[in-house]
């Protein structure tokens, strides 16, 4: 790899985007790359979602044809060649089709190597390409992404996912999320002891069907049978929404009863300045694949309260005291009340092995990281296996 381009997300002020570019840009820098941040341009200036889940609909489409509008004329330069890597944040980049509509009319060598990163796609069947209809053209797009790039999955579920879909790209399991974990932790002064944090439970998964938020309402009301002193939160980073009416129905409700408090439109800071005085973080999604909020929180000192369920065994390295069962409401509320005493043994490993996702990343694109390929027939072998201690 002589040069690496780097194909990032717009920022959002409630979503990791915001910093994604900056952790990306560190470890470039302290592995001595040689990168190109390529630039997209923004739809407007207000940082925010105004259509759709994940990202806003039509801020990613301009951002992302932006880019590649920026990228082809940096292969028509020869700035980029086939000596380089192009690396996509996200594997849906609309406008990403005009690379092998160039790169199969040009000589090889001037073809770069491309690779993307998948955060879920059509082969999740929680993902929010399926509440909204677009599955069948998702799925066409795919297999198109897989004719010409090397696509990096974020667990050894998603890679299961992906082999019977019957990709056909070579698919490296990146085992975590980006992460910057200094970066983090110097967003606060200082990280809270635990005893001198407020007894609270946060939820910052957004509040879409697939985050299961009415599982967390649930648990709210047995705990609170049992210690009434609790406070229940939900964290956004916008003003509180959800692809389900209902939620947001029983939400209000819970907070005119004083069982759950509803903070919204958080800006970063704020959002950890909570998370850095609350004692668990509580998450009950169908689909996350790894979480960025479970990298905050244990960067943060917050316990950390998952189900053992697709991506989070992995994620936590099969520890038992923070895993409950899918979707036992018994069991959830015994690892919070056990969250709730003392800090776990384990807290500050997640993050640190998360913190090391983008070092993983470059090793593959240099071709020292093939322990994480997980083409062939034999991609379960891995399943079982603790990544870190």
């Amino acid at each position: 790899m002589r040069k690496l381009f780097y194909m990032g997300l717009e920022p959002y002020e409630g979503r990791y985007t915001l910093q994604l570019q900056g952790w990306a840009e560190a470890v470039f820098q302290k592995r001595g790359i040689d990168y190109v941040v390529v630039p997209g341009k923004t739809i407007d200036d207000t940082k925010a979602i105004s259509v759709g889940q994940v990202l806003d609909a039509h801020g990613r489409s301009f951002f992302g044809m932006s880019q590649i509008m920026n990228l082809v004329q940096m292969m028509r330069n020869g700035e980029c060649t086939g000596e380089d890597v192009v690396f996509f944040e996200d594997m849906f980049q609309p406008g990403i089709e005009s690379l092998p509509y160039i790169m199969n009319q040009i000589p090889e060598e001037q073809r770069p190597t491309v690779y993307v990163r998948c955060l879920a796609q059509a082969v999740d069947p929680d993902d929010f390409v399926h509440v909204w209809g677009m599955g069948k053209w998702m799925s066409l797009y795919e297999q198109m992404v897989n004719q010409f790039a090397t696509v990096l999955a974020t667990n050894e579920e998603m890679v299961a996912h992906m082999r019977i879909a019957n990709w056909e790209a070579p698919l490296y399991n990146i085992s975590g999320l980006s992460f910057g974990k200094d970066e983090v932790q110097s967003r606060v002064s200082d990280i809270k002891p635990f005893g001198l944090r407020s007894n609270r439970v946060i939820f910052a998964a957004r509040f879409d069907q697939e985050k299961q938020p009415d599982f967390y309402m649930d648990v709210i009301e047995m705990v609170l049978q049992q210690r009434p002193d609790v406070e229940f939160a939900v964290l956004s980073g916008g003003p509180l929404r959800s692809n389900n009416q209902k939620y947001l129905d029983r939400a209000y409700k819970m907070r005119d009863e004083n069982k759950l408090k509803i903070y919204e439109d958080l800006k970063k800071n704020q959002y950890y300045d909570i998370v850095n005085d609350s004692r668990v973080m509580f998450n009950c999604a169908l689909q996350d694949w790894v979480s960025n909020t479970v990298s905050e929180a244990d960067a943060l000192g917050c316990n950390v309260v998952y189900p053992a369920y697709r991506s989070f065994p992995e994620t936590f390295a099969n520890d038992h005291t923070r895993l409950y069962t899918p979707w036992s409401k018994e069991h959830a509320v015994e690892k919070i009340l056990a969250g709730l005493d003392a800090p776990s043994e384990n807290m500050g490993k997640i993050s640190d092995w998360n913190n090391g996702t983008i070092d993983r990343m470059i090793d593959i694109m240099q071709g020292n990281g093939e322990q994480w390929l997980r083409s062939g027939n034999r991609y379960r072998d891995h399943v079982a296996e603790r990544k870190y201690y």
